[in-house]
């Protein structure tokens, strides 16, 4: 077992509570202008000294080599696996991967079932909630019925991104890749067997963008 100083500067504890805390955020170690960032040093060169010292004295190991080759180790020597905070994701009802069904618009998200996910499926900001998809539309995309789909809510989708489409008329959303063509919009399945849908451009409203995909399990 390493022996430990009794005592770290206040550079040195500002530098572990920073690792420590990015590696909680992100699940991988920062670089090291971001903990001269982070920890208001002036240089690098800086940053780089006092990591020398942490490795030295067993609270860390440094692979030179590799970007971002930083691992936290315990009294014991060995590594200290990263722990990710799961983000809460509220389910918000199902989605057609098909013909449109009714869909969530009247959910209070407040009294609804919650996913815990980890933030490596999710984006780094905005909000976002989770759908169950019924139909095989969008099997080709991997989207099987039952899965759940994560959507970062944004009215803005590119071209081909595969998103809900809210159709205002007939009260109804559908999961489908999403093309503008002038006045209509076509919402294309990914699905040989099925043919688009094609809609007003007025009668389209855009919830949601898929982010990220979990399997059921059959």
């Amino acid at each position: 077992m390493q022996l430990r100083p009794k005592k770290l500067s206040d550079r040195q504890k500002r530098i572990m509570e920073f690792i420590r805390s990015y590696l909680r955020e992100h699940g991988y170690p920062p670089a090291i202008r971001e903990i001269q960032q982070a920890c208001n040093i002036s240089s690098t060169s800086v940053v780089d000294y006092n990591l020398h010292i942490l490795q030295r004295e067993g609270f860390l190991r440094r692979s030179p080599e590799v970007s971002r080759g930083i691992e936290l180790l315990g009294p014991d020597g060995q590594r200290v696996e990263p722990m990710q905070p799961f983000r809460m994701v509220p389910v918000m009802g199902s989605v057609a991967a098909g013909a449109p069904l009714p869909t969530f618009q009247d959910v209070d998200p407040n009294d609804v079932e919650t996913l815990e996910v980890p933030p490596s499926l999710l984006p780094p900001s905005g909000d976002v909630y989770a759908l169950r998809v019924r139909g095989l539309s969008m099997i080709d995309a991997l989207i099987d019925d039952g899965d759940i789909v994560l959507m970062e809510l944004s009215p803005n989708v590119h071209d081909g991104e595969m998103a809900v489409a809210w159709l205002k008329d007939e009260g109804e959303a559908t999961l489908k890749h999403i093309f503008r063509e002038g006045s209509r919009v076509r919402l294309q399945p990914a699905n040989a067997q099925m043919g688009p849908i094609y809609a007003d451009a007025d009668n389209v409203q855009v919830q949601g963008r898929v982010v990220g995909v979990i399997r059921s399990l059959r």
